[in-house]
């Protein structure tokens, strides 16, 4: 039997176990249509899976250089599983959601860097799933050229992956299956007709490739953000060379002021807590302000703000420290709603300022979940102007290239501490969790020669982004 009989044998099975339905069905894309191709029905019918990888192997799969398959999920497991045990080739999972346990991996299997991925799936309408997982593989430095497809729904689809360098083969048009079905009586002449002039008429929207923020260059970086303070931080790292912040967690001013004259040609942000000196004057924080301008630095109060919105609007600009008038950026939780953000928008207004949202934290036994995490950035999105950035552990926490991640809980050797601080490595918190601005308190203030530590920490922590933006993460 040939490719065609097969093929109209594959299209008839379709319709006989309502694979095909027709009526009034919204697609993934958001756009209306009157044909739904819906494969999840098939892993009930093996016979219809058996000739459906048969087909994928014989017309789009056997001269194919590659070394995995990968199924998008969900619906395309099944066919991908099937492919990937009659070619003998390595089956990749993608997960939709990445495990908050365990490995924490997006793409689950084994392989490495540089490897070619073949990508298997049952309809594309825009690809943007499709892209959505060649993203991912190539997050983990796999390459990814092509896409095998049952259906192709003429929408937008191959013209969107071929735009984003990635070919695709499919079994099937939307106009192929359709006539079939026609010529088969399946669907009348004007069913038939109604879809192709559908098909016509109706795009999908364009698929814009994700901005992967962890692999691009701060320098890149500074001209995506509506933040004046980020634009700012951004292009000191770059041309200090430098993404180590120091948290000074000194009692005394006098000796937060000589580590500064040590270290501050080495650090790109500062990092108080102001409340804590013991001889605080506002001769302190004039200082302050003179050594963060000899050597190019920003200054961070971790205030931590939590309050509703009228009292720290106060906090923020009056009292013993006027904190507004000196540091650059604060940190402030989300706990207390919109409102703390409405407050420092108005306290700020017309003066560079920013602010770090706690979106996570590195204490052990916090009580931060990932729903918090998500609606603290879907609120920092509200306020471009205003978020400099995210205090946050891991690189998945947001996706916008114009945001800095912060992250504290950093030591040349994992540990712990008799509190609970959790303590990680530069190599993991800048290459695995994608850390932009790494915080060192102790392991430098504490050092018998914080200066030579600092070099120590800044030298190791550049490596680590330099080996990040240049893709070399074996």
């Amino acid at each position: 039997m040939d490719i065609n009989h097969k093929l109209e044998e594959l299209a008839l099975s379709l319709h006989r176990i309502d694979a095909i339905k027709f009526g009034d069905f919204m697609t993934k894309s958001g756009i209306k249509t009157p044909v739904y191709f819906d494969l999840r029905v098939i892993v009930s019918y093996p016979n219809v899976m058996e000739l459906i990888s048969n087909l994928l192997y014989d017309y789009a799969i056997k001269d194919s250089k590659y070394d995995h398959v990968c199924g998008v999920p969900y619906t395309a497991l099944p066919i991908a599983t099937l492919l990937s045990v009659k070619t003998k080739k390595s089956m990749l999972m993608r997960r939709k959601e990445t495990k908050s346990y365990g490995t924490k991996k997006a793409i689950e299997g084994h392989y490495k860097q540089g490897e070619m991925c073949l990508i298997i799936e049952d309809v594309i309408t825009s690809g943007s799933s499709v892209m959505e997982t060649v993203t991912d593989l190539k997050k983990e430095g796999l390459n990814v050229e092509n896409a095998v497809i049952i259906l192709d729904r003429e929408q937008g689809g191959r013209q969107n992956l071929e735009g984003n360098k990635v070919q695709i083969k499919s079994l099937f048009t939307m106009t192929e299956l359709i006539n079939i079905l026609v010529k088969n009586n399946k669907i009348s002449k004007q069913m038939g007709a109604d879809v192709v002039n559908y098909l016509k008429n109706v795009q999908a929207p364009a698929v814009v490739p994700e901005v992967d923020r962890v692999s691009l260059p701060y320098e890149e970086r500074a001209q995506l953000t509506s933040n004046l303070i980020a634009k700012q931080l951004f292009t000191i790292m770059a041309t200090k060379k430098t993404n180590l912040c120091i948290s000074v967690d000194l009692t005394s001013s006098t000796k937060i002021l000589d580590l500064l004259q040590k270290v501050g040609e080495h650090v790109c942000l500062v990092k108080t807590h102001i409340d804590i000196i013991e001889d605080y004057t506002d001769n302190f924080t004039v200082q302050l302000k003179q050594l963060a301008q000899k050597f190019n630095f920003l200054i961070l109060e971790d205030r931590k703000y939590a309050d509703i919105g009228n009292t720290v609007a106060l906090q923020y600009s009056k009292g013993l420290y006027k904190v507004g008038d000196w540091a650059d950026c604060v940190t402030v939780h989300s706990l207390p709603g919109e409102g703390i953000l409405k407050a420092l928008s108005g306290s700020a207004k017309d003066v560079h300022k920013g602010v770090f949202l706690l979106a996570e934290m590195s204490s052990e036994g916090n009580l931060i979940t990932p729903d918090y995490t998500e609606a603290t950035v879907k609120m920092a999105a509200k306020y471009p102007e205003l978020i400099t950035g995210f205090v946050c552990q891991k690189k998945t926490t947001f996706k916008d290239p114009g945001v800095i991640q912060l992250t504290p809980g950093v030591q040349l050797e994992s540990s712990k501490d008799e509190l609970g601080q959790v303590y990680n490595t530069p190599e993991k918190v800048v290459l695995e969790n994608g850390a932009d601005v790494i915080v060192v308190g102790r392991g430098i203030v504490a050092a018998k020669n914080p200066e030579l530590q600092a070099v120590v920490y800044k030298d190791t922590l550049w490596k680590c982004y330099i080996k990040r933006i240049s893709g070399k993460m074996e």
